[in-house]
This record gives C-alpha cells, structure tokens and sequence, in this order.
C-alpha cells in the first residue's frame, strides 16, 4: 500500500467546509409542489375536503426551507403557504356569503318566453 492513499496519514487530511449553496440534482420538494397542486385544484373545484391537507403542504414546505437546499434564484415557498391560505379562504367563503332569495331569483327570471 502507498503512502498517499493510506486513509490513517494525518498529513491527508482537510478541515470540512460546508458548502456555498446546493448543487446537487434537481431540488424539488415533492410535497411543496404537491401543495402547489392541491391549492390550484381547490380553487378550481372548490372542494373544501382538499383545503385542509394543502394549507399543511404548504405549512410543510415553509418549515422545511433551507438555504443549502434552494438553488439561487428560486422561489421561496412563503407564496405556496399564502396559495394554500386563499384556497381554504375560497373554498369556505360561499359557506358565508349571503345569496338572494331563490323567489326573488324565481320572479326575475321569466320561464315561458312567447314573442
């Protein structure tokens, strides 16, 4: 064995550094964009059983943000958070809105049309 690649040679050694940023594969989080995902489609749908499990993607994503894991440039997951928000928003909100009548609505519309 040589001298240079005996792993016991304390002239061998190099102090640790962490790294600047992280340039390793793609750094996707799966479950912020899983999050992303779910906002839209709850908006679209307005499905309020699908609110609740985004707002925690996304209070997920938040939490677990990392300056070595985002690559320069990208965006912070604040915005997925604020996305899950208004979907639960817009899911529940036509629970509290107060529509018109349906008589009122009934006398507007005409239902027989004779020119």
């Amino acid at each position: 064995m040589s001298r240079h690649d005996d792993p016991r040679d304390s002239s061998l050694e190099t102090r640790f550094t962490i790294p600047q940023s992280w340039k390793g594969q793609d750094s996707v989080d799966g479950l912020a964009t899983s999050g992303m995902f779910l906002a839209g489609l709850i908006m679209v749908t307005r499905n309020r059983f699908l609110a609740w499990p985004s707002l925690l993607l996304g209070a997920s994503a938040w939490i677990n943000q990392h300056p070595l894991r985002t690559k320069e440039g990208g965006s912070p997951p604040i915005g997925n958070l604020m996305l899950a928000c208004f979907a639960l928003v817009s899911a529940y909100l036509p629970l509290f809105l107060k529509t018109g009548s349906t008589a009122a609505a009934a006398k507007q519309v005409p239902l027989d049309y004779t020119p």
